[in-house]
């Protein structure tokens, strides 16, 4: 995973800990927009990051097999 993928993803984490928590007062109070928006984050940093590493392996695949 890139390393800016990883601070996005450090992010996501935070907010969901944000969504349970309210800022204002301190109280445990759950805002589910926040709380749906961190995890709807965190599944498309992941699915990206796996996504880009199958293409990069695809490709170094096919340019190990050409060189047999």
């Amino acid at each position: 995973m890139d390393k800016y993928l990883m601070v996005l993803l450090m992010f996501m984490v935070v907010t969901i800990g944000i969504a349970f928590v309210d800022p204002a007062t301190g109280e445990f109070r759950l805002i589910l927009p926040l709380f749906y928006g961190g995890i709807a984050g965190f599944a498309i940093i992941i699915i990206y990051s796996s996504y880009t590493e199958r293409k990069e392996r695809q490709k170094a695949n096919a340019k190990r097999r050409a060189r047999k």
